[in-house]
């Protein structure tokens, strides 16, 4: 059945899917559980879509605050026509998740906004890949380039195996590129970060001003 369902989700669009059941999620923040939005909750379904190469080389500005945009509109077209497939064919119940907004938790102080669940831990949870010195999630075949969403299964699926780290021991060119000093590692810090990517130009449009982070990594494209 777990393999029927990565198929499903990759004839709709997704480059990659994996499974977490539900016991893996036992870290995760209060108000932020699978199960604090839907009780009946077994396991997560995770798929992520790559944003293609050439965006990274054409600088982030209007292209790739465009493009990203529009990936993240694609995981929410396949969550949608994935959990109807999923009723459909397997009964029960298939939430799905906005990959990015709207959400409801937001932290005016530290700038710091929560998807419904972390989209990027999930993903981990899943095996799609492990986390870096910048906090993006590295994919052994995509890199950084691949954005996520998540379906919640009331079918109770084995998760999948971790994914091993390929964030080379002794890099620091994400940490040492960002121009605001927001990374240190583990983490990003959204105050610092937020108001140096993220803007609208004089015409009103939103700009995506950096993502050094992403870029300068030498596996943003994987092995």
């Amino acid at each position: 059945m777990k393999e029927e369902i990565r198929k499903l989700f990759k004839k709709l669009g997704a480059d990659v899917c994996g499974i977490a059941n539900i016991d893996r999620f036992g870290g995760a923040p209060a108000g932020f559980h699978p199960r604090d939005i839907y009780p009946e909750c077994q396991s997560v379904a995770v798929f992520g879509v790559a944003i293609p190469r050439g965006l990274y080389e054409a600088g982030p500005r209007v292209i790739y605050n465009r493009f990203s945009a529009i990936t993240k509109i694609e995981l929410d077209r396949i969550a949608y026509n994935a959990s109807l497939e999923l009723e459909r064919n397997y009964g029960g119940a298939a939430v799905p998740l906005p990959s990015d907004g709207p959400y409801e938790y937001w932290d005016a102080e530290k700038l710091e906004g929560r998807g419904l669940i972390s989209m990027r831990h999930a993903a981990a949870l899943a095996g799609l890949g492990a986390f870096g010195k910048s906090a993006l999630l590295l994919n052994g075949k995509y890199g950084n380039t691949l954005n996520f969403g998540a379906v919640l299964l009331e079918l109770d699926l084995p998760s999948d195996d971790d994914a091993e780290s390929i964030c080379l021991d002794g890099c620091r060119r994400c940490l040492e590129s960002c121009p605001v000093g927001a990374l240190d590692g583990t983490g990003a810090n959204q105050k610092l970060c937020r108001p140096n990517t993220y803007f609208e130009n004089a015409r009103g449009f939103e700009i995506t001003n950096c993502n050094s982070c992403r870029a300068v990594c030498p596996m943003r494209f994987g092995i």
